[in-house]
């Protein structure tokens, strides 16, 4: 899962402070959520999931189909 949240970050030249700033929060925070050393909240998944515009699922390694449906 952390690497796929890295791999959509860096996918848009995005850095982790454009990312952590979009979910209102530090930028060390969001990178403990990339090294997996903190787990992800339901509510930043969710925010995370809309903003790449992808499913949960996807982002939690249970498909590697990375469409969100509707």
């Amino acid at each position: 899962m952390y690497k796929r949240i890295r791999d959509l970050r860096e996918d848009r030249d995005l850095t982790q402070s454009n990312i952590a700033k979009m979910l209102g929060m530090s930028q060390t925070g969001y990178s403990k959520y990339e090294t997996g050393e903190n787990d992800i909240p339901t509510t930043i998944l969710i925010k995370l999931a809309r903003f790449y515009n992808t499913s949960i699922d996807y982002l939690l390694g249970q498909t590697d189909i990375p469409m969100r449906y509707k």
